[in-house]
């Protein structure tokens, strides 16, 4: 009697013949299936049996297709529109948007010729002359002017006037060189977050006409202006901002609305590396009436008071007692250092040393205050109501505004 186990080892072999044969059999099948399978596709799509749709092979892509009739496919091109709004604002204004070109003599200290290239606006076309304006900074000191037009064409041009407080100038070129006047909008009415065109000569007449786009950043900024180059503020400049490339040769240039309306007239940009997308331009609605003045005048008419004054801020503590006898609360106003004579300062009775710290009951607190209120509020002719102190005892007197005689 033998083991159960005598018998196990011819079992096994004839059960795994017959595994191996059967696994034969199986891949045989699976693979004459899948023949059959991709054969048959053509067929089934074309018969549209198929749930999906079969891709046919980048050779037959490049084979030319035909009709049904045996004629090749018609092939369409499609035109894209590209006009938005922000194209036709530049349309309307891009021909009124000019170069200024500062032309200097030689002299000891240069060799002259081009001392610069900025921007301009033609805003008005009237008996046969054209009227441009652009900034003071762009014209000053130069012997002789041209407008670079956006065809290319240069043109002698005339400086009516310039003004160095608004940094504005306004020239005169033929008018026949002219096809199109730039309109102004309303910057009072413009909004943080408005969308804005900036349109002018960066570096140069390389890039004449160059467009950058952005957006209103704030409006009603205040930004100190140096004129002398003392190192202390003269004027505080009202300016929109925004996030708009304005570089080097934009000065004078336009700053546009979506309707392509100019809002600004490109005035400055902070020129720091730390610094970057924050330019300024001076309100339209700010500029026009120094525009009038400069076209007709060649001058801004502003109201004259006759004095020469110093910011008390500027002036040493032991002197405010010591010399402009202040009680020790008054620490703001305005020193007066000189009256001219005959001037409505004089003729209202202001003296040396007086020191005025309100002007028609709103308070001034320094040089900046006084000269703000003055041009803004004031006109040639008003009344003022001036309030000092002198010898440590307030007054006030009153003060008919003349115009200032160049």
């Amino acid at each position: 009697m033998g083991y159960y186990d005598d018998h196990y080892e011819p079992y096994e072999q004839t059960r795994r013949k017959r595994r191996s044969g059967s696994f034969v059999s199986a891949l045989v099948g699976a693979v004459l299936g899948g023949l059959l399978v991709l054969m048959s596709i053509p067929a089934l799509s074309r018969w549209d049996i198929l749930p999906y749709d079969v891709v046919p092979n980048q050779r037959a892509e490049e084979e030319p297709k035909t009709e049904e009739n045996g004629t090749p496919p018609i092939r369409q091109s499609v035109s894209v529109d590209v006009t938005t709004a922000v194209t036709k604002a530049i349309d309307q204004v891009s021909d009124a948007v000019v170069g200024v070109v500062n032309i200097q003599e030689a002299s000891f200290w240069s060799q002259g010729g081009e001392a610069g290239v900025g921007s301009g606006v033609i805003y008005k076309k009237a008996g046969g002359r054209a009227f441009i304006v652009t900034n003071h900074h762009v014209v000053e000191n130069a012997s002789q002017l041209e407008v670079s037009l956006k065809d290319g064409t240069r043109v002698p041009a005339k400086l009516l006037g310039s003004d160095v407080l608004m940094d504005l100038a306004v020239l005169e070129i033929d008018a026949k060189h002219v096809k199109k006047v730039a309109q102004f909008g309303n910057s009072d009415t413009v909004k943080p977050g408005e969308p804005v065109i900036a349109i002018g000569n960066p570096l140069g007449l390389q890039f004449a006409g160059s467009v950058t786009q952005g957006i209103i950043s704030g409006t009603n900024r205040t930004v100190e202006v140096d004129l002398d180059q003392d190192g202390a503020p003269d004027w505080n400049a009202e300016v929109l901002q925004t996030d708009a490339a304005i570089n080097p040769g934009n000065s004078g240039g336009a700053l546009v609305n979506i309707k392509g309306q100019v809002i600004g007239i490109n005035s400055m940009k902070i020129a720091q590396e730390a610094v970057e997308g924050i330019g300024f331009a001076i309100p339209i609605n700010t500029a026009i009436p120094i525009i009038s003045d400069l076209e007709k005048y060649g001058q801004v008419r502003r109201p004259y008071m006759g004095v020469e004054l110093r910011s008390l801020s500027d002036i040493p503590s032991y002197h405010l007692q010591a010399t402009l006898h202040l009680p020790p609360n008054v620490t703001e106003g305005a020193a007066v250092i000189q009256v001219v004579p005959m001037s409505p300062a004089a003729q209202a009775g202001l003296k040396q040393f007086d020191v005025i710290v309100a002007l028609d009951g709103e308070k001034i607190r320094n040089v900046l205050d006084l000269r703000k209120y003055l041009y803004t509020k004031k006109s040639i002719g008003d009344q003022m109501k001036v309030t000092f102190y002198r010898d440590g005892k307030k007054r006030t007197v009153t003060m008919k505004l003349a115009r200032e005689s160049y």
